[in-house]
């Protein structure tokens, strides 16, 4: 038998680790998808536009950051997978297509949140102990993929949000806006990891505001894709 410990690490680790694996590396497999649709191969070529997560995973940013965020009792869980490359050049309408690519990540894990709302249906099937997990990793899988949807709008590239208000800028401001992207992930980790830290320091739990703001649209998705799907009664409601 497993510790108490031990035993609630186990079953916290299997209810992410689908959630995780699914997510992050279906997010960058959609960027591939569309770009390929709509006249860039070059994901395609290099094995990209797969289901397959494995081909997406980055060590790093889809296993180690969620994990070392979970372990670190982050509020919410952050990850990222290999960036597919897309040629926007090779596109056949580069500025709008470049907006239809972007769109493309946050728009998979929307429908993964659909799709895993669903599914809550089938835990009236299961045994009690089955049932408890299925729900929790299904609860677990909509709120990460609404997470990822909802951050990586935020209007900052290299995120999605970023290149989609690039497509949509006058080009004099686009090209300003897209010179960030060398520096945007720096800044996006210090967003993230930067008032945290100054809490834990400063032993002040009100630093962090990038919870406060994913909250409210997370909640307001969450309830709107449980009412939809008709699941309200069986998931869980948002803490």
């Amino acid at each position: 038998m497993f510790s108490g410990g031990l035993a609630e690490t186990l079953w916290s680790a299997s209810v992410w680790i689908l959630p995780v694996l699914t997510a992050i590396p279906l997010h960058e497999a959609a960027h591939g998808l569309a770009a390929y649709r709509l006249g860039d191969d070059t994901a395609y070529r290099l094995g990209r536009v797969t289901l397959n997560p494995l081909r997406h995973i980055d060590p790093f940013g889809t296993i180690i950051l969620p994990a070392m965020l979970k372990l670190a009792g982050s509020p919410f869980l952050f990850g990222y997978a290999k960036p597919v490359p897309v040629n926007f050049g090779r596109l056949r309408h580069p500025r709008r297509d470049m907006i239809l690519v972007a769109a493309a990540g946050p728009g998979m894990n929307i429908l993964l949140a659909l799709v895993s709302a669903l599914l809550a249906h089938l835990v009236g099937l299961l045994p009690a102990a089955a049932g408890d997990w299925l729900i929790t990793t299904l609860a677990l899988s909509i709120v990460l993929n609404l997470v990822l949807a909802i951050f990586n709008m935020i209007p900052l590239p290299p995120l999605d949000g970023g290149r989609v208000l690039v497509g949509l800028l006058p080009r004099f401001l686009a090209l300003r806006l897209a010179r960030l992207e060398r520096f945007g992930m720096l800044i996006i980790l210090l967003i993230i990891i930067g008032p945290a830290l100054l809490g834990e320091m400063l032993h002040r739990d009100d630093l962090n505001l990038l919870p406060r703001l994913l909250f409210p649209p997370m909640n307001f998705l969450y309830n709107a894709i449980a009412t939809v799907t008709g699941s309200q009664a069986i998931l869980p409601p948002l803490e």
